[in-house]
């Protein structure tokens, strides 16, 4: 059985860029899936297709157990969608933003105003529910975008980079409704180059690139495809650093001479993969002070996200999603009117 969110081979092109190129997902109902990758990798694109503002070229959606292709309809009857850009009527005030919402999804007028003033309190926007949306900051805008894709509790959500523009505060606290929703049985799709955000939330977590989804894992099972444990050294003489970089070579995972220790002169920084935790760094301490080498830090750490993204695409992750590739740039311009028409469709 595919899971509440499932694609097969989704294939989309725009003129000579394959921004889509076979993409295989499926996510379980009631967990998030982490969608990473670079700016341009086709992270919006895929949002789009499964959310039905793009048809693409090739290859099979499901969603919420309903043909996207087929049933587009039905689908967004199903679905809360957040894109990367605020999608807020500027001449509504924030409360009659979420009234409209509702009624558009055929609710009826005083639950569509209860359900509007819950949300206007869950995102901390009720001192500013009567004002019109074009006088609300880039931040408020965001979580009423979001607020808006919540009105009626979806059991599938897509939240395309949602916290985008949010201050550490109001990250935090979409997180906890985000982690609310997937308790109470929400099925979300996240895109994210917020790479602690995916560890923090998702179950799963895809790796995208050049269309294609190059790897897909749990946070530990795709930390560990990078080596596992390293120890860092940071000398206090740069004479010391081919010494202490010998030293710490014996202790390379796979053996030494392999190549695996690599040093940052200007930083006189050595760094090798190991095995072995915090008994192994206490023998390295001790052998470093036996053979007279001064350390300003040592330290041993596990892999990060950032360190997988840059193991399998080449580069470090952007933050923010403003330089997209030329298919995510049409494809955006394709959804952006699609937002609110998705909404419309409901009626």
């Amino acid at each position: 059985m595919p899971g509440a969110i499932y694609a097969e081979g989704l294939v989309k092109t725009f003129g000579d860029v394959r921004a889509l190129d076979g993409v295989d997902l499926d996510v379980p109902e009631g967990t998030v899936l982490g969608l990473l990758g670079p700016n341009g990798a086709g992270k919006t694109t895929t949002v789009r297709c499964l959310t039905t503002l793009l048809r693409p070229d090739s290859g099979k959606a499901v969603v919420a157990g309903l043909d996207v292709l087929k049933q587009p309809d039905a689908v967004r009857r199903s679905i809360g969608l957040s894109g990367q850009f605020a999608a807020v009527d500027e001449y509504l005030t924030g409360r009659e933003n979420l009234q409209m919402v509702g009624q558009l999804y055929q609710m009826r007028a005083k639950a569509a105003r209860a359900r509007a003033d819950e949300l206007l309190e869950q995102f901390h926007l009720a001192d500013a529910a009567d004002r019109t949306a074009k006088t609300y900051s880039g931040g408020m805008r965001r979580r009423l975008d979001l607020a808006a894709a919540l009105v009626v509790s979806p059991p599938v959500m897509f939240m395309d980079e949602p916290t985008t523009g949010l201050d550490p505060r109001n990250r935090q606290q979409l997180w906890e409704v985000i982690k609310q929703l997937v308790s109470g049985g929400t099925t979300l799709l996240l895109t994210t180059q917020y790479l602690e955000e995916a560890d923090h939330l998702a179950h799963d977590i895809a790796v995208v690139d050049h269309g294609r989804v190059i790897a897909q894992g749990t946070s530990d099972q795709l930390k560990a495809r990078t080596g596992g444990e390293r120890v860092e050294v940071v000398v206090h003489e740069r004479e010391d650093i081919r010494a202490a970089s010998a030293l710490l070579d014996k202790y390379s995972l796979r053996g030494p001479g392999k190549g695996d220790t690599t040093v940052e002169e200007h930083m006189r920084k050595i760094t090798t993969p190991v095995a072995g935790g915090a008994k192994l760094l206490a023998e390295i301490i001790r052998e470093l002070d036996t053979h007279g080498i001064e350390i300003d830090d040592i330290g041993l750490r596990r892999p990060t996200l950032d360190d997988v993204f840059l193991s399998l695409t080449g580069h470090v992750a952007e933050a923010g999603g403003e330089d997209e590739g030329d298919g995510e740039r049409t494809a955006r311009d394709a959804g952006g009117r699609g937002h609110r028409s998705s909404k419309e469709a409901a009626k």
